[in-house]
């Protein structure tokens, strides 16, 4: 089974920045594509963005492009969302999920984080 451990979330102003991280417990990361949705207050969870295991493609909600970044980090197993000029309308847990393909179907990724808050608040 693979787990799927998030970090770096908080409280921010409007117009901050913070960057979410996300690392698997074992070392399935190296084939798998990772995204990130994220789920509001009495709202579907919805695609943020994801990143294939080469790195070399990307998918971006329309609602983040321009703003938001995906990377990752093969040798340290790690997968990041950077955030930048965030709104209050990107309050929400954010979800870091793994899988095989590029898509921003939730469906199709096979496992998924616990989720971490982020708050846009002043």
């Amino acid at each position: 089974q693979v787990q799927l451990v998030e970090s770096g979330g908080g409280l921010v102003q409007p117009g901050g920045s913070l960057t979410l991280s996300c690392a698997p417990s074992r070392h399935y990361f190296s084939s798998a594509a990772m995204g990130w949705f994220r789920q509001a207050p009495g709202k579907e969870r919805e695609f943020v963005a994801a990143i294939t295991w080469s790195g070399r493609n990307t998918l971006y909600a329309d609602s983040v492009k321009g703003r938001f970044t995906i990377h990752r980090d093969n040798a340290k197993n790690t997968v990041y969302l950077q955030m930048n000029s965030l709104k209050p309308e990107d309050t929400a847990v954010y979800y870091c999920a793994a899988g095989p393909v590029l898509t921003m179907r939730p469906g199709v990724y096979d496992y998924w984080g616990q989720g971490t808050q982020v708050t846009v608040s002043s």
